[in-house]
């Protein structure tokens, strides 16, 4: 059965992935809606940075994310003089990596979902008198959400799965940076093969159940934006 250790493990990568899915919607919405609606030349650069996540090694991205907000990195140089410490081996350092790694299950998702509104409920709000903030509260967020479901479902599942940048920024400190990947790993090593089975079973699980929500969430997506 599950351990104290193994506990503690759910529990902070819980935590985590909560934590990076809110931060996640909140910081891509914007950047998400500029994409979808902008017709810079840095669109294309700019999107190719934000899928950098889906081709690059989890390593690659771990280990530049230590560099960079290590004591001799620009970031960590940064933190110590705000006074905040160095972030690597540090939950808020999990954090900082858990949103580049997942960056991508956010932004996409929502830019699929701002590009098939169209331009016409913007317009139709801008007849009426509707401010532009008051048209993305009012109209907006209510007809992409499909797409804000889908990314919070798929940023959520993602930061759960990750292990090589956990790894790599926050290595293994048991209740701070130990997540449930690195546990099973751990339980590998130490040949704990049925202690590693429940947590990869519960993780199968897991991942089985947020594949089959986003198969049922997709029909309902196309019928909710087929009027428009």
């Amino acid at each position: 059965m599950l351990s104290t250790e193994d506990w503690a493990a759910i529990a902070l990568t819980l935590q985590l992935a909560s934590v990076t899915t809110v931060l996640l919607l909140v910081l891509c919405t914007p950047l998400a809606w500029w994409l979808a609606h902008t017709s810079s030349r840095w669109k294309g650069p700019i999107g190719a940075v934000v899928a950098l996540p889906l081709v690059l090694p989890p390593t690659v991205i771990g280990f530049y994310l230590l560099v960079t907000m290590g004591p001799n990195g620009p970031v960590g140089q940064f933190t110590q003089w705000l006074g905040l410490g160095r972030l690597p081996f540090t939950f808020a350092g999990l954090v900082v990596g858990s949103l580049i790694y997942s960056l991508p299950f956010a932004v996409q998702p929502l830019q699929r979902a701002f590009e098939s509104l169209g331009q016409r409920p913007l317009e139709v709000a801008a007849t009426l008198g509707a401010s532009k903030l008051d048209t993305f509260f009012s109209v907006v967020l209510p007809l992409a959400r499909p797409g804000f479901i889908t990314a919070a479902v798929l940023s959520f599942a993602h930061t759960v799965g990750e292990f090589g940048v956990v790894l790599m920024i926050g290595g293994n400190i048991p209740g701070v940076t130990r997540v449930v990947s690195v546990q099973i790993y751990d339980h590998v090593e130490a040949m704990e093969y049925a202690q590693a089975h429940w947590l990869a079973g519960g993780m199968v699980v897991f991942a089985f159940v947020v594949l089959v929500l986003l198969h049922w969430l997709q029909p309902r997506a196309h019928r909710h934006s087929s009027p428009l």
